[in-house]
């Protein structure tokens, strides 16, 4: 879904003026299927580290892995500007991080509703969608207990299948999220975590199709699995 320019330019500015406040940014140009974007981020996810007290860490041992941009996002944005067809769908990112994934669909002509646990992801989400044009929803979800009614056609997710303790959850969030005849796309640098979530994915109905790919744009090139994910 687009945003208009005026829409755009009257909010961006505050937008950033508010995130920069808070953060060291950093702006980087992607092209995904042939067109640009630019995506905000944390210059220094580190950094971030010291904004956890004690207290955050021992409820909920959140990282804040969604202040990079990580390989797996890049993998999957690609994936989704170059090989589906998302016009007038309904989709939802979880894990969606600063957004990019969940930017990319809606430029591909789906209605997105990009979740994260972290809120201070859904403000970096947000920003990068009004920077590339189109409307996002964004909303906090945790996939441990979603409370979320509406399903989705298509569900996204990229470099979440990093603790033992969220697979499960991660699959029982995908079930619940999914309409019926609806297919999740996780994208993971193939670590070996992912598969267990492939053997209890698999033991929760779903069929699995794996895509291998390879992100070349850092320093090494890193080797990535994009899952599909259907119901049997």
């Amino acid at each position: 879904m687009q945003v208009s320019q005026e829409s755009a330019s009257s909010e961006l500015p505050l937008l950033y003026k508010e995130l920069a406040a808070e953060y060291d940014l950093a702006e980087t140009r992607y092209t995904f299927g042939g067109q640009a974007f630019t995506f905000l981020s944390v210059l220094d996810s580190y950094a971030l580290l010291d904004r956890i007290s004690p207290e955050e860490f021992i409820k909920d041992e959140q990282m804040p892995y969604w202040a990079e941009i990580w390989p797996s996002a890049i993998t999957l944005s690609s994936f989704i500007a170059d090989e589906l067809q998302l016009e007038g769908l309904r989709v939802v990112e979880i894990g969606a991080g600063v957004g990019m994934a969940s930017t990319v669909a809606a430029r591909k002509g789906a209605a997105v509703l990009a979740t994260d646990y972290s809120l201070e992801a859904l403000r970096f989400a947000r920003y990068n969608g009004l920077k590339n044009r189109v409307a996002l929803s964004c909303e906090r979800l945790d996939w441990r207990l979603v409370q979320c009614s509406e399903q989705f056609d298509l569900l996204f997710a990229a470099d979440v299948l990093y603790e033992r303790v969220n697979l499960l959850p991660i699959v029982t969030a995908i079930d619940k999220l999914l309409a019926p005849g609806g297919v999740a796309y996780i994208a993971d640098p193939r670590r070996r975590m992912a598969e267990q979530f492939l053997e209890l994915a698999a033991e929760n109905n779903f069929s699995i199709t794996s895509f291998p790919k390879k992100y070349s744009g850092g320093t090494v090139p890193v080797s990535v699995n994009i899952y599909k994910m259907s119901r049997r």
